[in-house]
């Protein structure tokens, strides 16, 4: 195992009904802005539970943060704290919202141009950014958990991360009863999300981290075994429940400590959303096969470690096994109505892996858990992807 260091300060609340304790974790001096996305809260209740349990509070709203939360829209926001002095955040909302908002509390107290932050990866640390909390409407990329965004700038179809350790949630509240009036497209959506997350910290090469493994496998199980469930008609609680922790605990941070990661998928994948708008938790379908596919043979041993424990699949070589797995992960996916090709999302296709390895080239970067992918790679996996 690598050594390494952990602190997760997010203090999580988790039940139905949780939304009424608002009142107690948010100061009562603190001169709010709760930010949402398109108004789905004021449809399922969540809006009117919010606004019940912060009767008192000095409160600013600002809602139509989309689901890529977008550079220009969120300056808008920033207008609204600046102007109105705003102390504190709230995101009421799913991963963009929340994303958004890690975006403002770094901007609110930044001098310069707040692009920067995501362009030349400005980390933001303990005490620098507005202090936020959460309350989650859709679970997926666990934002609500961890200290990291993704923002989207769509006059120069960019798609950038930012973070630091100053960007941790103060609290979340998760109540698994807004998960029922989450059509069924986002809720696959939520289950490959964070199901993809997982395979970043996990789909990698064999680093004698037994636990660290043990901890991702049972997140990959649980969403396979919920998925059912959760596409079905109707509303289970209990699935719901495991859901909603799933998609916290694939991206908390603590099933990535002390084992290599790769995140080339996601960088891939951000490509695509931010070119033609796919769904991020798509992008992230189209891309990963590919890419243990192209990354076959040092991938190749995590890959049957996977097929035995996660797909009970004992028989064959390492090699069979592996390419079984992967298979196994498209048959996952597709049992979503989830498409694992690009031809299947767009006609206009063709030269994306030329767009994408000029990005890179651009960037400067070099991907993947040892810096294996160059912008040369990335191109040959997404044509793969095609």
């Amino acid at each position: 195992m690598l050594n390494f260091e952990f602190k997760n300060p997010t203090k999580i609340i988790f039940g139905k009904g949780e939304i009424a304790k608002l009142s107690r974790e948010i100061p009562k001096d603190a001169n709010i802005l709760m930010v949402y996305g398109g108004g789905s809260i004021k449809k399922n209740g969540v809006y009117e539970q919010v606004i019940a349990a912060l009767e008192g509070f000095q409160l600013t709203e600002f809602g139509g943060v989309p689901a890529n939360p977008e550079y220009e829209v969120l300056l808008e926001a920033l207008k609204v704290i600046k102007e109105k002095n705003i102390t504190y955040i709230l995101a009421v909302g799913g991963g963009s919202v929340i994303d958004g908002v890690k975006f403002l509390s770094a901007a609110a107290n930044y001098e310069g141009e707040a692009w920067d932050i995501l362009s030349k990866r400005i980390v933001t640390k303990e005490g620098q950014g507005m202090p936020f909390a959460s309350v989650l409407t859709l679970p997926a990329t666990a934002s609500e958990m961890n200290s990291g965004a993704v923002i989207s700038r769509r006059a120069t179809k960019e798609k950038l991360g930012m973070g630091g350790p100053g960007l941790f949630p103060q609290f979340s509240i998760l109540d698994p009863e807004v998960v029922r009036s989450i059509p069924k497209n986002q809720i696959a959506n939520g289950i490959t999300d964070a199901y993809t997350h997982v395979l970043e910290q996990y789909m990698t090469y064999p680093i004698g981290a037994a636990l660290q493994d043990r901890f991702a496998e049972s997140i990959l199980k649980t969403l396979q075994e919920i998925a059912p469930k959760m596409m079905a008609d109707g509303f289970d609680y209990e699935a719901a429940s495991e859901f909603m922790w799933s998609c916290t605990m694939a991206l908390n941070g603590l099933i990535g400590k002390g084992v290599p990661q790769d995140w080339a998928v996601h960088s891939m994948g951000h490509e695509l959303t931010a070119q033609y708008g796919i769904d991020h938790a798509r992008t992230l379908a189209i891309v990963a096969p590919q890419h243990y596919r192209y990354y076959f043979e040092k991938k190749k041993e995590k890959l049957a470690q996977y097929a035995e424990r996660v797909w009970n699949i004992t028989e064959g070589s390492i090699d069979e096994k592996a390419q079984k797995a992967i298979e196994a992960m498209e048959d996952f996916f597709h049992s979503l109505e989830i498409k694992t090709k690009l031809s299947e999302y767009t006609d206009a296709y063709e030269g994306t892996a030329e767009k994408i390895q000029a990005a890179f080239e651009s960037r400067g970067w070099l991907l993947g858990e040892n810096r294996m992918v160059s912008p040369a790679d990335a191109k040959k996996i997404v044509e793969m992807a095609y």
